[in-house]
């Protein structure tokens, strides 16, 4: 995409975002009460709303207290809704736009009210086709589009989820008219085919001003929303294909000795002139001319394979994996070593081609980051590059796989509700259970802002581990039997474990507190309690933050945020990092190294101050050079992130520990 194009791209955005936004906030304050001070007129004064309405009503207030329980004031939280309602309307009628270009869907917003999968809705909805027929053409309209974020929830549940609070209040006919002429505008055209155009808008929607604003005001970030927007910077895709080739490009290349189609296909990947491959045990000989010593890799099935990114923002990094990761797929099927046992699965290359898409995003692509918007956009830009490659495949919508999971998390503080906590905590058996959820939640906390810094799975090692201590230094089950009625009395402990009877809890206990806050997720999910369901999404994607928290990676790729961290994180981080507290980035850099395997690879795009301040003395001699190998480096300079006003460099590391 050229500069003339994505400023055009930004000023559709721009002018969306101001209609949405109005359009919300006018509605909320004139429609449903809802005032933009954070004041909420009382029920009896809203006598002119039927039954439906009053529900809606109820339900966004609902929605308005939870966002107030995570710590924003009556007035923030309205502005909050309001933008989220605005950003997810517009990512859903961009998402409609190029489902519409993979014939996933068939046209519903290109042409409006005139689009042909809305006629064709009409023919098999006869309720929807009386309305189109009476003049309530925008009714009919609203239901179509709400029918259609229906079908897509099981597979893209994060964007078009039941319980998002932009579908109680829907754009007007008329705000929806003007938004759908500006994202079809011809000047567009050409955009809506790349999975780039998303990650774009993403950033975009964030105008400018507000950046700027928050700048002025505070030097460090004053909550997870300004951390997240701050830090909004689009990593241009030859920074992406450098760093990805140069890890997991690198690591299939020294696997296949060289001898792979990734040699060709990735532009940036370094390989010197002459390298010769050792052996394990085999000893680097002495430096001969211009030959290059390389520790060979053992091969491995691509679908042990894990890549993260712990700052994935739109997930372009993650993108331009699965075009490596769909390479590596068909060259391993082909291998004398690896073939066979893949073959046993997929017995031909085009079984293999058609479970590709869903496998990559399930098996080898995981993200974090901490605001959920970018979760949504990362989420649907890897399910329409799978409906891509499908597409490309020749398959019809109807012959198409579902893809019902993908890696991409968010890191946020579990439920700030603490009365539904204390309810579900005092249900679960054994009672020991509830307390270590009360330790994990209480640990999560911080999770908005810290993000991907949070060492949330040590957290929840320790409080394992304690509870064990207590249990072995207790009576057993089998000696209290011995005493009759004068057992001798457990002292008093932090944890109830009278009702522990299983030896075997403590080595299943992490994965069995995952499984039942789970289940306890999805059985709420299927209830009417507003409330009691957005508990239950909160510990859904707590526990997914968690679980993905506790595997280790091969690659990890990132643009991590750079400069202090936010107000709300910086003790946390102090005291976590005492390394590499002086900027956020090589916080990131130690976290990010903590998740790799032996030899695994890390490429970042960060400032390059830690190459050369006296500062960052510590993280170089002691990170960089001690805990790692660099690879490669590339002093990047200014101008690289959009509008950032750094100086970045990008850089490779593996790890030597």
């Amino acid at each position: 995409m050229d500069k003339s194009t994505r400023n055009a791209l930004r000023s559709t955005v721009t002018r969306s975002r101001r209609l949405l936004e109005e359009g919300t906030a006018d509605q909320l304050e004139g429609h449903y009460g809802i005032y933009s001070d954070g004041r909420i007129e009382p029920d009896e004064r809203m006598g002119h709303l039927d039954e439906t309405e009053h529900r809606h009503r109820d339900q966004i207030i609902i929605h308005l207290h939870h966002i107030e329980a995570g710590g924003f004031s009556s007035k923030d939280a309205v502005a909050q809704l309001t933008r989220q309602i605005a950003y997810t309307h517009l990512n859903r009628l961009c998402a409609y736009k190029m489902m519409e270009r993979r014939k996933v869907i068939r046209e519903a917003v290109s042409r409006g009210l005139k689009s042909n999968g809305f006629l064709f809705y009409l023919g098999d909805h006869p309720e929807d086709e009386v309305l189109w027929s009476s003049g309530k053409q925008d009714i009919a309209y609203r239901h179509f589009l709400e029918w259609l974020g229906e079908t897509l929830s099981n597979e893209i549940g994060v964007l078009f989820s039941s319980h998002d609070s932009a579908n109680q209040v829907f754009p007007t006919q008329q705000v929806l008219d003007a938004v759908l002429n500006l994202i079809n505008d011809e000047e567009l055209a050409s955009i809506w085919d790349e999975e780039e155009t998303i990650g774009w808008i993403y950033q975009y929607f964030t105008p400018k001003e507000m950046r700027e604003q928050a700048r002025k005001e505070s030097a460090a970030p004053r909550n997870s929303y300004e951390l997240a927007f701050r830090n909004q910077f689009y990593t241009p895709q030859y920074v992406v294909e450098f760093l990805t080739d140069n890890t997991l490009g690198r690591i299939w290349y020294e696997m296949y000795k060289g001898a792979t189609a990734l040699k060709e296909r990735c532009r940036y990947l370094v390989h010197r002139p002459i390298e010769v491959f050792l052996g394990p045990g085999e000893e680097e000989p002495v430096q001969d001319g211009d030959r290059v010593y390389v520790r060979h890799r053992p091969k491995r099935d691509p679908r042990e394979i894990a890549i993260l990114d712990p700052a994935c923002g739109s997930g372009h990094f993650l993108l331009y994996c699965f075009d490596l990761l769909w390479t590596i797929y068909e060259e391993a099927w082909d291998d004398p070593d690896l073939g066979p046992v893949i073959q046993r699965d997929y017995p031909t290359l085009d079984d293999l081609r058609l479970a590709l898409p869903g496998m990559i995003l399930m098996r080898n692509l995981h993200g974090i980051d901490i605001d959920l918007r970018a979760t949504q956009i990362a989420s649907l830009a890897l399910w329409l590059r799978a409906q891509t490659a499908y597409q490309e495949l020749g398959l019809k919508r109807d012959k198409r796989p579902h893809i019902t999971r993908s890696n991409i998390v968010c890191a946020e503080p579990m439920p700030g509700k603490q009365d539904i906590l204390k309810e579900f905590v005092s249900e679960l058996r054994p009672r020991l259970l509830g307390r270590l959820v009360e330790t994990i939640v209480e640990h999560m906390t911080v999770a908005a802002e810290a993000g991907s810094l949070l060492k949330v799975e040590e957290a929840v090692r320790e409080a394992i581990q304690e509870a064990k201590q207590h249990w072995e230094a207790g009576p057993q089950p089998e000696q209290l039997t011995l005493f009759g009625d004068d057992r001798p009395r457990q002292g008093a402990l932090a944890l109830d474990l009278a009702e522990i009877t299983d030896s075997q809890f403590w080595e299943e206990a992490e994965a069995r507190i995952l499984e039942t806050l789970e289940q306890y997720a999805r059985a709420a999910s299927d209830g009417a309690d507003l409330e009691r369901v957005l508990f239950a999404d909160d510990t859904v994607r707590g526990f997914a933050f968690i679980d993905l928290c506790r595997h280790n990676f091969d690659v990890v790729l990132m643009n991590p945020p750079f400069g202090e961290p936010s107000k709300g994180s910086k003790s946390y981080i102090e005291r976590t990092y005492p390394r590499t507290k002086n900027d956020i980035y090589a916080a990131f850099v130690e976290r990010a190294l903590s998740w790799l395997r032996w030899r695994g690879m890390l490429g970042a795009i960060t400032s390059r101050t830690g190459f050369f301040l006296r500062s960052f003395e510590e993280w170089r001699e002691e990170i960089l050079l001690r805990e790692t190998r660099p690879t490669v480096v590339a002093d990047l300079g200014m101008g690289v992130l959009d509008t950032a006003m750094v100086e970045t460099a990008a850089y490779c590391l593996e790890t030597t520990r």
